[in-house]
């Protein structure tokens, strides 16, 4: 039998000359692909390590605060929720021992406040209140400060860094990232290949999406504990004691739902792929994406069309449950972080949960898209409109429902370039603009999709019947050659040839019993049939395949909206990158108001060190003024003077004044009395309205020494 001619080999690259468009096109992507990611990098160091989202705005006793007698209990007050643990507020007295008694709570159950009892009889000197709380959008707080009882003394305690550690942090926000990335890919994949297209490669981007978001779940859950607790190594990580902790916080819980829901969708996934279609149903495992064997040589082509095409009870099923599944996974995002805290949460929580699931539709499908125009070299055009139509209505509920976030989270104009959320919020829209110009691109390319697959379809019949005329005509007239020799058939089918001689050797050992030797080179000769059969079969279907990647790659329009959406692509993985940034970065409205509470909002007394030197003998002191409540209204003014060495300075006379000059109110005096030495006070300070008060004190150490120092005590309202 004469050696038949080798077919082309795959890889072959002679057989399609590269064209000069396409090495631009890839120069032109390479350079776009570092430009992005440039920009993620850059994003990524502009991130700050632990964004506060909870400021500490009031404290009773105040910062710096020196007290005549011991208060009873440590109060703060923060500008939004916190969540609180054992170890959220402690009291250390100037040797470093711990004297808060019981466990932090909350003051009459307002979850912005927390407050610890003292233990009685303490001593004089100066103690430090180190705190340390999660925010109710579940990010850590913390810091310290001090106040004196009698006088201020000096202390061994070294104030500890609110920060988490630095690897904790960072493998915490690649952690974060990581989840909204499998999120995304989980969700947009399931959508595509239910409502699009379903193949292999669409089904491995809802694979590695679902994988992703389960071990970066894991993650974030052993990193919870270390990331919220200053000073915790990465070590603290499987500590089980602090795991617990983190279960029974909100945080925690949300976590921990996830993972529950991720088991509900794994099912999901493994029906709309095929993975539990009945023995036999070809119907189910064909349009789940599998590929059926085609008619010629074993080959295989891949089935178009949405999973679970034909199967309209299973699909609504599949549909409803993942829908349920999808939109639980987003609220386990939107009941922990920002929209969860703030104005409007009933409305905010929903919205929040529209959001990411628009985002997920969109950019996942997206990733689909590219996966699927690269692993097919027909992608049907029907498949590219249901897309295009998809992804619109994404960008619909994207932009709607950004917008009232922004209005929320921002709350004005000046905050939009004021603050670090606004700025951050401008990027985040100008990355969806290029990103929504983009995609006008691929609607265009689209668009010419369908104009290409018409004139081919309106042309294909012409051309099919100019073909076939002296196609025919050739067939008609080799055909009574070929009749009087039907044995050369089996030259190019050798498939056959093996069937006719094991028919024939069926034959002869009916009907005269064959000897044995000529019975093994029959069955040698159909073994060696079958084994040519294969081999050609596995020639064709290499034919096959390179046909068809040159096919994808001669096709200008598929190519064109190849690159278009591989850019989309590229844009969506910063605009992911950026959205994280947003949600580990305090809302601009939180922010301005935090400042607007430190600047009205005193709770506790005020207080001032005023350094004084009269220019005598013993001229040079101290002088500790608190004003109490430190309100407008009734106050209780004291100040305590010390010479260089801490000790009590007696001088003959002491004046103040309090002066607001913003409002014209002023010099109100202060009628000070002596009550020990270094000891004055007054009670009855009126002060009509709070603000920037100027305290005036005047010190007089003889008859001709004294001096007049001046600073300023915030009074709140």
């Amino acid at each position: 039998m004469p050696a038949s001619p080798a077919p082309a080999h795959p890889r072959d690259r002679s057989a399609a000359p590269a064209r000069p468009g396409a090495s631009r096109s890839r120069r032109a992507l390479t350079v776009l692909g570092a430009l992005l990611a440039a920009l993620l990098c850059a994003l990524g160091a502009g991130a700050s390590p632990a964004a506060a989202h909870a400021a500490l705005t009031g404290t009773d006793p105040a910062k710096d605060a020196v007290l005549q007698r011991a208060p009873e209990r440590v109060t703060l007050t923060f500008s939004e929720g916190v969540l609180l643990s054992d170890d959220s507020v402690r009291v250390l007295d100037p040797r470093g021992k711990r004297v808060d008694d019981g466990k932090p709570a909350h003051v009459a159950g307002k979850s912005s406040t927390a407050t610890v009892g003292l233990r009685s009889g303490l001593p004089e000197g100066t103690f430090t209140v180190a705190w340390q709380a999660v925010s109710e959008d579940s990010h850590p707080v913390g810091g310290a400060f001090t106040f004196s009882i009698g006088a201020p003394s000096k202390t061994s305690v070294v104030l500890p860094s609110a920060e988490p550690d630095e690897t904790v942090s960072a493998l915490y926000g690649i952690a974060r990232y990581a989840a909204y990335g499998g999120f995304v890919l989980l969700v947009g994949g399931c959508v595509f290949a239910g409502h699009c297209h379903a193949n292999r490669g669409v089904r491995r981007v809802a694979a590695t999406g679902w994988g992703t978001l389960f071990g970066a779940t894991v993650a974030l859950l052993l990193l919870r504990g270390p990331y919220t607790s200053s000073g915790r190594g990465i070590g603290a990580a499987f500590d089980l004691g602090l795991l617990r902790d983190v279960l029974d916080t909100k945080p925690g819980t949300a976590l921990l739902c996830r993972l529950l829901l991720l088991a509900a969708a794994a099912v999901c996934v493994a029906v709309l792929f095929g993975s539990y279609a009945p023995a036999g149903d070809g119907r189910a495992r064909g349009a789940a994406g599998r590929p059926a064997r085609s008619a010629r040589g074993g080959g295989r082509t891949p089935v178009a069309g949405p999973a679970l095409a034909g199967r309209t009870d299973l699909a609504w099923s599949v549909g409803v449950g993942g829908a349920l599944v999808a939109g639980g996974l987003a609220a386990t995002w939107a009941l922990a972080e920002h929209a969860s805290v703030g104005i409007q949460r009933a409305l905010a929580v929903p919205v929040d949960i529209v959001h990411l699931l628009a985002v997920a539709v969109w950019l996942g499908g997206l990733t689909a898209l590219l996966v699927a125009l690269r692993t097919e070299a027909r992608l049907p055009r029907l498949a590219v409109r249901r897309f295009s139509r998809l992804a619109f209505g994404s960008v619909v509920a994207l932009v709607a429902t950004g917008l009232y976030q922004s209005w929320r989270q921002v709350g004005s104009w000046h905050a939009l370039t004021d603050t670090e959320y606004g700025r951050w919020l401008l990027v985040k829209v100008g990355l969806v603009v290029l990103l929504v110009g983009v995609a006008g691109l691929s609607r265009r390319w689209t668009s010419q999709l369908d104009t290409a697959r018409d004139t081919a379809r309106d042309t294909a019949p012409a051309t099919r019947g100019a073909a076939t005329k002296p196609k025919a005509e050739a067939q008609a007239k080799a055909a009574p050659e070929a009749e009087p020799e039907p044995r050369s058939e089996p030259k190019s089918e050798p498939g056959a040839a093996a069937k006719a001689g094991a028919k024939t050797g069926g034959k002869a050992k009916a009907k005269t019993g064959a000897k044995s030797k000529t019975g093994g080179k029959t069955g040698s000769k159909a073994a060696d049939g079958g084994a040519r059969a294969a081999q050609l079969a596995r020639q064709r279907a290499a034919v096959s395949a390179a046909r068809t990647r040159r096919e994808r790659d001669a096709d200008p329009t598929r190519s064109g909206l190849r690159r278009s959406v591989a850019v989309e692509t590229g844009v969506a993985v910063v605009l992911l990158a950026v959205t994280t940034v947003l949600t580990g970065t305090q809302p601009g409205r939180a922010e301005t108001e935090q400042e607007a509470a430190g600047q009205s909002v005193t709770t506790g007394p005020v207080s001032l060190s005023i350094p004084y030197n009269t220019g005598g003998p013993n001229g040079r002191g101290t002088a500790e003024v608190t004003l109490d409540p430190g309100r407008s209204g009734d106050n209780t003014f004291h100040a305590y003077l010390t010479n260089p060495a801490g000790k009590p300075a007696d001088v003959p006379e002491l004046k103040a004044s309090l002066t607001l000059r913003e409002r014209g109110i002023g010099p109100l005096g202060v009628s000070l009395n002596r009550v020990s030495a270094g000891h004055w006070s007054a009670t009855g300070v009126q002060l009509p309205m709070p603000g920037d008060w100027q305290l005036s004190l005047t010190v007089r150490t003889s008859d001709i020494d004294q001096v007049t120092e001046t600073d300023t005590l915030k009074v709140g309202p």
